[in-house]
C-alpha cells in the first residue's frame, strides 16, 4: 500500500521542510517493513481564483486527479474524528489487509475543501479543535505516520 499526502501548497525551504522531510523519510523507511511501498507527498497548486467556493473547487478537482483508484482517503479536518496513535495504526493495518492500494491523506488549501470531496472521504481526522497552520500539520501527519509504521512494525518509538 502506498501512503500519499496530497497537499495544497508548497512548503518553502526552511526548517518545516526539513523536518517534514525527515519523517517522510523515517515513515517510507520502516514502512517497508510493514507493507508500504512508499510514503510520498503529492504538492497541488495553489488556485489563484478570486473567490473561495472557486478556489476550493479547482483545488479539490485537483487533489482528485492524483487520488488514484479504490484508495482510501482521508481528510484533515477539524471537526473530524480525533484518534489516538494506536487508533491510526490500525486503520492503516486495516486498509492494507483489505488489499487497498493506497492511503491518501487530503490537506486541504486556506479556504478548505469542496463539499463532494469531504462527502466521499472515507475518514476525517482532525488533531484537535485548535487551528493549526498548514506546514505544522504536515509534519504533525508525517510523524503520526511514521509513529504509525513503527508501532505496527513492533519498533520502540511509540511508548504507551
Amino acid at each position: 500500500m502506498r501512503v500519499l499526502i496530497a497537499a495544497v501548497g508548497r512548503l518553502k525551504q526552511g526548517p518545516e521542510r526539513e523536518l517534514a522531510e525527515r519523517y517522510r523519510k523515517r515513515a517510507t523507511d520502516v514502512g517497508r517493513m510493514i507493507g508500504w511501498q512508499a510514503c510520498d507527498i503529492i504538492e497541488i497548486r495553489d488556485s489563484r481564483a478570486d473567490n473561495p467556493e472557486r478556489r476550493m473547487l479547482e483545488e479539490s478537482i485537483a487533489i482528485a486527479n492524483v487520488v488514484p483508484d479504490r484508495a482510501v482517503t482521508i481528510i484533515l479536518d477539524e471537526r473530524g474524528e480525533s484518534l489516538n496513535s494506536a487508533a491510526l495504526a490500525a486503520r492503516l493495518q486495516d486498509w492494507r489487509a483489505a488489499e487497498r492500494p493506497a492511503a491518501v491523506f487530503i490537506l486541504g488549501g486556506a479556504d478548505g475543501l469542496a463539499a463532494g470531496l469531504r462527502e466521499k472521504a472515507d475518514l476525517a481526522l482532525a488533531f484537535g479543535a485548535l487551528t493549526w497552520p498548514h506546514q505544522l500539520v504536515r509534519v504533525m501527519l508525517l510523524e503520526q505516520l511514521y509513529r504509525a509504521a513503527t508501532i505496527l512494525s513492533g519498533h520502540p518509538y511509540h511508548r504507551t
